[in-house]
């Protein structure tokens, strides 16, 4: 299958931070072929006329858990662990494949619709979204959230363990790795030494990355200082567990020491500005972390402490509290919170996507220029960040196939979701 895309201002997300207008884009197969702005010769099995609009690289969403979007507004105004224990928990408890199929269905149709083309998810029935995601055609890294409270533990017959390597064997680089498959601590509140140490030596083992909650609120970052005498990021270090590549969520408390230890070791983290906002976990130090040689890039968490999926509010928000914050208008810019929701996310996940240049995977997003919103553009990078929203995008190209377009989705029949969200899993967990 060959694409032509014509007739846009193209975002390259390169180092230059190039804006090209008049640009043509050539897809084959799920690759980017060529970028320019002469029309290409020759003939394409399909041509998009972008009428104008912005085309740039679609977003990575590095931070999600998609079927609690069933529960997107439970539990509001409520501290983490209160809203955890005594709201999520007990829901959770009454998932099944069917619902959480029903949810996962509805946060992808949210995800393709504002922009979102990658996401990695950190949930339980993790081959029911791993089925939903590949047929949504978005791209998933995919993570069993693995806890441990006890010290009976044998890392062969650990239910979630035992989930984690058959997950692997079933889907790690499914479909030319459309899916992977990341190992999972989910935080060291709730787990044990045991574990970290078996994971760590299981991801080095089958080179996956990993996947951890850290330092999300300044109780989880004392406790462990007071149980370990050290960090959450110094603690797990001990076991091994940043010896592959590795994602951090939420690192809200993180230290300085901290920093050097995550830029030594690749360790990338994701900043959720919104859900650490409504959660009153604070506000993570983006600028300090990146200026360490830390990759941050971004997540929306979960819809249940966010309420929303569309990551270009999380861009916004990113920006603005970094500047607010530090009374400094110059702290993050327009064009590095773009970077941490395209190529610093990707490079996060070991995804090679988030620029749109030949070579790079076909992962693309069109948004409407016309909109009133995004009138005039005195600059591109300011408007994608400070004026647009997901609803401005009218098409979703992932890995070279368009799966949504002008309103309409290709790959999920939204009635039918809505249908068995309203008939099933919503009298399910609340009936």
């Amino acid at each position: 299958m060959s694409t032509l895309i014509y007739n846009c201002t193209a975002v390259l997300m390169d180092e230059a931070h190039t804006v090209l207008p008049g640009a043509c884009v050539t897809v084959e197969g799920r690759k980017i072929s060529s970028v320019g702005t002469a029309r290409p010769d020759g003939s394409f099995d399909e041509t998009v006329d972008a009428g104008g609009g912005i085309l740039m690289p679609g977003l990575v969403n590095a931070h999600t858990h998609i079927p609690m979007t069933l529960m997107r507004g439970y539990g509001d105004g409520h501290a983490l662990q209160e809203w955890l224990n005594d709201y999520i928990f007990p829901v959770e408890a009454k998932l099944d494949d069917r619902a959480v199929r029903a949810g996962s269905d509805l946060a992808l149709c949210e995800l393709i619709a504002s922009g979102v083309t990658t996401i990695a998810d950190m949930y339980m029935f993790c081959d029911t979204i791993a089925q939903e995601v590949v047929a949504s055609g978005i791209n998933a890294n995919i993570a069993r959230g693995t806890t441990l409270f006890t010290d009976n533990f044998d890392f062969k017959t650990y239910p979630a363990c035992v989930e984690l390597r058959e997950l692997v064997d079933r889907w790690h680089g499914y479909q030319d790795g459309q899916i992977l498959i990341d190992a999972c601590i989910h935080g060291e509140y709730t787990s044990r030494p045991a574990l970290w140490e078996a994971l760590a030596q299981y991801a080095a083992d089958r080179k996956l990355g990993m996947h951890i909650h850290v330092s999300e609120t300044k109780t989880e970052h004392e406790e462990c200082k007071g149980r370990w005498g050290a960090t959450p990021i110094q603690t797990l270090d001990r076991y091994g567990v940043w010896d592959v590549r590795a994602i951090a969520a939420h690192c809200v408390w993180t230290t300085p020491e901290d920093w050097a230890l995550m830029a030594e070791k690749g360790v990338s983290a994701v900043h959720n500005p919104a859900s650490n906002l409504k959660l009153g976990s604070g506000v993570a130090p983006v600028v300090e972390m990146r200026q360490a040689g830390v990759n941050v890039c971004l997540g929306t968490d979960g819809v249940s402490s966010n309420n929303s999926h569309d990551l270009f509010e999380d861009m916004k928000l990113a920006a603005l509290l970094q500047a607010g914050t530090r009374c400094d208008p110059l702290a993050l810019s327009a064009w590095d919170a773009l970077e941490m929701a395209t190529v610093d996310g990707a490079r996060a996940l070991g995804r090679n996507t988030g620029r749109i240049e030949a070579g790079r995977d076909a992962d693309l997003i069109l948004l409407d220029a016309s909109a009133p919103n995004l009138i005039p553009c005195h600059n591109a990078a300011s408007n994608l960040v400070y004026a647009a929203h997901g609803s401005n995008v009218t098409m979703n190209m992932a890995r070279g196939q368009v799966i949504y377009k002008n309103g309409e989705f290709f790959t999920i029949d939204l009635e039918r979701v809505k249908r068995e969200v309203a008939e099933y899993a919503l009298p399910r967990l609340f009936g």
